[in-house]
């Protein structure tokens, strides 16, 4: 689940620039906006957002030692 926090989103796009399947946009208000149907999770958007903007939950790999155990 993506998570963007409006408050700390400038609008730069570079979390736009990175998405390699254009799942990210800006609204009205310039704020980072995403489509969650066309998101793959990869966090490319987490990653270089300058801001922290950007929170990705329940990451791939996250947690699979503890199911496995």
């Amino acid at each position: 689940m993506l998570h963007i926090n409006r408050l700390w989103c400038k609008g730069c796009g570079i979390c736009i620039a990175f998405c390699p399947k254009k799942a990210l946009s800006l609204d009205a208000e310039g704020k980072a906006v995403h489509e969650p149907d066309k998101c793959v999770s990869c966090g490319l958007c987490e990653q270089y957002c300058p801001d922290l903007a950007i929170m990705l939950e329940g990451k791939p790999g996250k947690g699979k030692k503890e199911a496995a155990s």
